[in-house]
């Protein structure tokens, strides 16, 4: 399975764009920072992670707070050049 649910920020978000069959889509680049255990000890965790969210949620994040953390949901996918992973925001619970 490959679902994501993250807690985040965005931190930077590009302009409105819209796919070839007129879906809106946005580019955002969001922020986390949590503990975590591993190996039995506590870890301070920081990352940016690129995103994207295609269709009316897009119209939707692109009026959200920039810094403000919320939870997101979706996937990962590869990038279109094949270097790195993209979080495809499909759901905010």
């Amino acid at each position: 399975m490959n679902r994501l649910v993250l807690t985040a920020a965005i931190v930077e978000r590009s302009a409105m764009r819209y796919t070839p069959a007129g879906l809106a889509a946005l580019d955002l680049r969001l922020a986390h920072e949590s503990m975590a255990a591993e190996a039995g000890h506590q870890r301070q965790v920081r990352m940016e992670l690129r995103s994207v969210v295609i269709g009316p949620m897009a119209e939707q994040l692109n009026r959200v707070e920039l810094g403000v953390a919320r939870d997101f949901a979706g996937f990962l996918a590869s990038q279109r050049n094949g270097r790195g992973v993209v979080f495809h925001i499909t759901e905010l619970p």
